[in-house]
């Protein structure tokens, strides 16, 4: 079975087979816990095999670079979100509305999540604003926003000082600056700039009923969250975790919040998020 995973994976994630039997270990104890998992009735999600399925926790983490950076502030100061005066849907996923969410990309070996939760983002406004699809450059920010902005590349940023660079110098696509993921020198030009934005508004700390308005009203937006052991199996299902950290400098994953609901049957309330870890994880 494990030379199926590699031969199914090996285009997703450079696969290091040189320590074949250690790999092979590790995928057959991760193989064990997650159908342990699914065999539990009482769990609310289920777990399933990725490209991620042979490494360790440790190594996981690692990959997605997502250990939190001590010297980053995850605050912004940014406009306040509008007031609305009518309800919302119980239901929602900006995924039925036609091309207004885009293809799931891949941020491979380098922490650049927050580049990818703000491209989404912009790629999603931009259909919403001109009904014109656009594919825009991880790239640029990872080379470009730098410590002006204190966003670090491969190490890390935040979404909401993404968009401030975009405010201030425009932002390319994806066939002029395509992604290396790696840190790589800033060779943009104003010339190169194809959209721009207002720059970004911030959710008040806590309130999921001012988010989920803002989902439905606005569209799809830029958030962050602690990922913590398990999650990288994750397939399906409402994701629960017994830890949870919801301090401002206890997030360290970026993503797009593209819809919300209840479970019909677990009952419980969720997020819908698109991630940037390939086509092969989570709920397809």
């Amino acid at each position: 079975m494990y030379d199926e995973f590699l031969e199914t994976f090996q285009s997703e994630r450079i696969i290091d087979t040189s320590d074949y039997a250690r790999r092979l270990a590790i995928f057959e104890e991760t193989l064990k816990g997650i159908i342990e998992h699914n065999q539990n009735p009482a769990n609310t999600w289920k777990k399933g095999i990725s490209a991620y399925t042979d490494m360790t926790e440790e190594e996981f983490m690692e990959y997605f670079h997502l250990n939190v950076r001590d010297e980053q502030q995850c605050s912004a100061t940014a406009s306040p979100v509008k007031s609305y005066n009518v309800g919302v849907p119980s239901n929602f996923d900006w995924r039925n509305v036609e091309k207004t969410v885009t293809p799931v990309k891949n941020q491979r070996n380098c922490g650049s999540c927050w580049t990818f939760s703000t491209i989404g983002a912009m790629e999603s406004h931009y259909w919403l604003a001109t009904k014109t699809s656009g594919n825009f450059s991880e790239q640029q920010l990872v080379d470009c926003v730098g410590k002006n902005y204190d966003c670090y590349g491969c190490r890390g940023g935040l979404p909401s000082y993404a968009f401030n660079y975009i405010k201030d110098h425009g932002l390319t696509d994806e066939d002029t600056y395509e992604y290396t993921a790696k840190d790589e020198v800033c060779y943009f030009e104003p010339k190169m700039s194809v959209v721009t934005t207002d720059g970004p508004f911030n959710i008040t700390a806590y309130n999921e009923a001012q988010l989920t308005e803002s989902l439905y009203h606005e569209g799809p937006i830029s958030v962050a969250f602690q990922v913590v052991a398990g999650f990288k199996d994750y397939a399906s299902g409402v994701y629960h975790s017994d830890v949870c950290k919801n301090g401002p400098m206890d997030v360290n994953h970026a993503v797009l919040a593209v819809g919300y609901g209840v479970d019909g049957s677990s009952n419980l309330p969720f997020y819908s998020i698109k991630n940037s870890w390939g086509d092969s994880w989570g709920n397809k």
